[in-house]
């Protein structure tokens, strides 16, 4: 029994966690930037040692900005699923849990359906334990 619940927990685990979408990379730091940028003018262009310093400040506040633009303006979140994909996602869940609360006794299974809620992300626009607006109301 405790082999089973073991596995079926790892088995969650392993599914939930692949389940969670791919981060972007990071972009490179500013100085690993701008010491790609040099080498490039300085291979292209060739400018003097002079030019090069004012080159090197420019691109400096150029990246400076752009990082602050990227950090200030996180990506949109993703669109909604499907709704015929959700559908059957629920009835794959549903099943799960049904098959689940077989193998179970009672109080484990209330415990199983708390941490199951722990293991999902939040779902968009899920702030402070508030689900997005409030509904709108027609009068």
């Amino acid at each position: 029994m405790k082999k089973l619940i073991l596995a079926l927990g790892l088995v969650l685990f392993v599914i939930i966690t692949k389940a969670q979408p791919p981060q972007p990379p990071k972009p490179p730091d500013i100085e690993d930037r701008l010491k790609k940028t040099e080498e490039l003018l300085q291979k292209e262009i060739q400018p003097s040692a002079a030019q090069q310093q004012k080159l090197t400040a420019a691109f400096k506040i150029f990246f400076i900005a752009e990082d602050k633009l990227r950090k200030d303006n996180p990506p949109p979140p993703p669109p909604p699923p499907d709704p015929k994909v959700k559908e059957a996602m629920d009835k794959l869940v549903k099943e799960r849990d049904e098959s689940v609360k077989k193998i179970l006794t009672d109080v484990q299974y209330q415990k199983y359906k708390e941490t199951a809620k722990k293991l999902h992300p939040p779902k968009p626009g899920a702030q402070n334990g508030k689900n997005g607006p409030p509904p709108q109301t027609n009068q």
